[in-house]
């Protein structure tokens, strides 16, 4: 393998600013992000269901707290055959494929936009600024395998696999600076997934019938016994 000896001004002139460059991307790309982000309102139905479910979970939890009739008059609220809010209360389901849901395409594709394009754009226009470049060195030993990822543009089959391109430096840097970006910008969740645009998400959101259903089916089959009956004589036994 041939042994190189770098010029040390390519860590002022090409090291330094791939760096540079990619951390001001990932900073423009966070603001564009939050612009072009859509606030997914919560509406007055959902917070309902929502406030429903939590107080069935507690009347489940710490039911037995509960004299039987405080009980059976607050299940009842929730499971009457009639008058139930889990029976009364019917929800509609979300699609089961969030293709078909325009909002969620639109959403999808500015995702792919703010992650792709600065990808290519930033990318090309450094792999042409910087082409033929050998940036850095790993300081550890690779296999050949290695070649084809950190030494895109140079085509030298003599080279050590530890050497690094210009190019491969910048996809190194791109995917690597997520911990700088969430230390510039102050929190995790401020950092867009760098992967976002090869596995976009496609969550269609929890299924409030569903879990109606679910929660209606754990409360109908709670026995109720109370633990208090006989707490003032436990209370006299123990003092």
């Amino acid at each position: 393998m041939a042994e190189l000896l770098l010029d040390p001004d390519i860590r002022i002139w090409v090291i330094l600013p791939i760096v540079i460059i990619t951390l001001l991307v990932g900073v423009l790309r966070h603001y564009v992000i939050m612009l072009l982000h859509r606030e997914k309102r919560l509406t007055l139905e959902a917070l309902r269901d929502g406030q429903a479910l939590m107080r069935s979970q507690r009347l489940r939890a710490n039911g037995h707290f509960l004299p039987g009739k405080a009980f059976v008059m607050r299940k009842d609220y929730f499971n009457d055959e009639n008058d139930g809010y889990f029976k009364k209360e019917k929800r509609e389901s979300p699609p089961s494929n969030p293709m078909g849901d325009p909002t969620m395409m639109l959403d999808m594709v500015k995702g792919n936009l703010t992650n792709l394009v600065p990808m290519m754009v930033i990318g090309g226009w450094i792999n042409w600024t910087f082409s033929g470049f050998v940036a850095t060195k790993v300081p550890f030993p690779l296999t050949t395998r290695f070649k084809a990822m950190l030494q895109r543009g140079v085509q030298l089959s003599t080279l050590d696999a530890s050497w690094v391109s210009s190019a491969s430096w910048y996809f190194l840097n791109f995917f690597g600076l997520r911990s700088v970006l969430t230390l510039i910008l102050g929190h995790h969740e401020a950092v867009p997934d760098q992967m976002n645009f090869v596995t976009p998400s496609f969550d269609a959101g929890p299924d409030p019938a569903k879990a109606m259903k679910a929660e209606w089916e754990a409360l109908q089959i709670i026995k109720h016994e109370w633990k208090l009956e006989r707490i003032e004589e436990e209370i006299i036994r123990q003092t």
